[in-house]
């Protein structure tokens, strides 16, 4: 599995945060390295992102796999950013060419080390319990 550096967002809180980790599993590698062209298109406006902390992208190439561990100050921002027209087209354009799957869960400190080696657990097929 590879993943880009530590992206930083514009919010900075030492309290309670909200972790999403998404995983697409293209039916066919050929159209992974579009899928995940999309997600670098997305990451550009990541450090202006209201409520967003942090993120990777990462991909598993021959899986046929990519995704994002996002972190974010609450559920209000994280889903503004799910609405926004720019990820509704995106996820419009690649639903029908593979399989999404992901998961939330809330930290109570913004550990990035932590939210990484939780994140690969649920990525390597581990259910995780929220808390």
């Amino acid at each position: 599995m590879l993943r880009t550096r530590w992206i930083p967002g514009p919010a900075v809180t030492g309290g309670p945060v909200l972790i999403s980790v998404t995983d697409f599993r293209a039916d066919r590698r050929r159209d992974l390295p579009r899928i995940y062209q999309a997600g670098l298109q997305l990451r550009r406006d990541w450090p202006l992102l209201e409520g967003a902390v942090g993120m990777w992208l990462w991909t598993a190439p021959g899986q046929g796999r990519c995704g994002s561990v996002s972190v974010w100050s609450g559920e209000t921002a994280m889903y503004q950013f799910v609405a926004r027209p720019d990820h509704v087209r995106i996820m419009r354009r690649y639903r029908d060419r593979g399989n999404v799957r992901a998961t939330t869960w809330t930290d109570p400190q913004p550990d990035r080390d932590a939210i990484w080696s939780r994140a690969r657990l649920y990525l390597s097929g581990v259910e995780i319990q929220q808390g």
